[in-house]
């Protein structure tokens, strides 16, 4: 015997309250993907390897919904199980950051050990956080299909607009999120806002029917908007972070270590800049992009050097360490992240008046700016990736058109002790492109992971011009830095693949790189 129209034994508040949940269930669906990302980037990064995981987790958290939902529907076909449903789908997307926190604690004590076991396991068991809220979103719109239809004629003009609004709310969901409540209110408050706004919609809704769980409901809906007034505790804290910020591209930590400020972005895998009050050297990679210019044939001198671009600014440390080798020479620094920008001004005292600092894509600004430079500075990898399109044939030709006759690019690259497959990559594809590629690979002091400086040049050199060009510098910052360097610079090898802007395996290359190290290959 056929199930009976729900109309014929409970009451549905207005059609337009289902179609109200339904878009609303779409809207957080996509909002919890795209603010999911943002609560996993601080911990795992925003590798296509964290996208495609987020993504196919979410689409089968979909999955398990629409089947539950579509059988819940057809055994208890009540619009009342249909709120209840969206009402506790609000109340698990607003719990996920409260949930969150103590698994991503562990997770990222887990991180550091490198253990491949224990990380795949706290990786996995964070985006279980998802799962809830997810599945219970996705019996919303085969439920509301059923309880809309009943015995109607017009059953599939009913279930295309069902589906047509549920789309409509995941488009709102892709942009709204990313354009105004992640920047503006952080991961933690968007999560609550998007639960709050679904569950209590959906509460309404069941208090119009006068049923009893609508008073639990509220209850819970009034404790979640009190948690989402409380003020934000750290992302991740500790004593010495000074100041720590989300922006629309990242997760910004600053940190003291006595007189040192440094900053670390989203995993925290890697230091990006380091800010000294007295000066000095940064004893870390940024110290080699001094060296750059010498790459060039002989004879070069530091007072040759009269211009640079920094891609992947960060908060300043090249600019800082240049403006003491070489004076107040003219630098532009492109960073992604203005919010980046804003750190190196506040804290990294990054307010010389010969910088320019540009808020953008680096290709993207390259390809729009007609100076030519003595030195391009590419530094805007986030351990241990670098974008794709920073990588290729077709970038470096671009970056070739911006120097001068002398002019050198270097790129920093990550690698581990014994694996440099990515440097190998980065030298074969800057062959194809200039006359002459070099490797420094900065000394790793019983480091496991370190960095390697990939440097070409804009006319033929060797290494005997390296070696003349930095035998009697006069500036002390770079004899210093010429004595530590001169050991473990060589002749690039360029059988390494060539990386182009149609087929550029970086996530491969560096996936290889980690697995290898975590399976002991040091």
């Amino acid at each position: 015997m056929p199930a009976r129209s729900p109309a014929n034994h409970e009451n549905i508040p207005g059609r337009g309250s289902v179609y109200v949940v339904v878009f609303l269930a779409g809207f957080v669906g996509l909002g919890i993907e795209l603010a999911g990302s943002r609560l996993l980037d601080p911990w795992f990064g925003n590798s296509i390897l964290v996208w495609a995981a987020l993504i196919g987790l979410i689409l089968l958290y979909l999955a398990v919904g629409y089947g539950l939902g579509g059988r819940l529907a057809d055994r208890h076909p009540r619009p009342s199980l249909l709120f209840t449903l969206a009402a506790s789908a609000g109340l698990a997307t607003g719990a996920v950051p409260l949930v969150a926190r103590p698994i991503l604690q562990r997770a990222a004590a887990v991180f550091v050990t490198y253990d491949l076991a224990l990380l795949l396991g706290a990786f996995a068991a964070t985006l279980l956080l998802f799962a809830p809220a997810v599945v219970l979103l996705g019996c919303v719109a085969p439920f509301a299909v059923r309880i809309l239809l009943g015995g109607r004629e017009d059953a599939g003009r009913t279930a295309g607009r069902v589906f047509a609004l549920s789309t409509a709310g995941s488009l709102f969901g892709v942009f709204v999120p990313v354009l105004v409540l992640l920047p503006n209110l952080g991961t933690r408050r968007t999560f609550f806002l998007m639960g709050l706004l679904l569950a209590g919609v959906a509460t309404a809704a069941l208090a119009w029917q006068r049923r009893r769980r609508a008073l639990f409901l509220a209850v819970a809906w009034l404790l979640l908007a009190v948690l989402t007034l409380l003020p934000a505790p750290p992302v991740r804290g500790g004593a010495e972070t000074v100041f720590e910020q989300e922006s629309a591209y990242n997760y910004l930590r600053v940190q003291r270590h006595g007189e040192e400020l440094i900053l670390r972005l989203n995993e925290g895998a890697g230091v990006h800049s380091v800010y000294r009050p007295g000066g000095g050297l940064a004893d870390g990679i940024w110290d080699y992009f001094l060296l750059a210019p010498f790459f060039a044939p002989a004879p070069r001198h530091p007072e040759d050097v009269n211009s640079l671009l920094v891609l992947g600014l960060a908060a300043g440390t090249v600019v800082r360490l240049y403006t003491e080798a070489y004076g107040p020479i003219p630098i532009r620094g492109v960073e992604l992240d203005p919010a980046i920008i804003a750190v190196g001004r506040r804290f990294f005292a990054m307010d010389q008046p010969h910088l320019t600092a540009v808020a953008g894509d680096a290709r993207y600004v390259l390809r729009r700016d007609t100076a030519r430079y003595d030195v391009i500075a590419v530094d805007a990898y986030r351990p241990p990736y670098i974008p794709f399109h920073l990588t290729t044939v077709e970038f470096f030709a671009e970056t070739r058109r911006h120097l001068t006759p002398d002019g050198v690019v270097a790129v920093n690259v990550a690698r581990t002790a014994e694996d440099d497959s990515l440097v190998m990559a980065l030298a074969a594809t800057m062959a194809a492109v200039f006359p002459s590629v070099f490797i420094l690979d900065e000394p790793m002091a019983g480091f496991d992971l370190g960095n390697s400086l990939v440097v070409a040049t804009n006319r033929p050199a060797t290494l005997a011009d390296f070696r003349a060009n930095t035998a009697d510098l006069p500036e002390p910052l770079l004899a210093e830095v010429a004595r530590r360097a001169r050991p473990h610079v060589r002749i690039a090898p360029t059988d390494g693949p060539v990386l182009t802007d149609d087929r550029a395996p970086i996530e491969q290359i560096v996936h290889g790189i980690v697995l290898r190290f975590l399976g002991g290959e040091r």
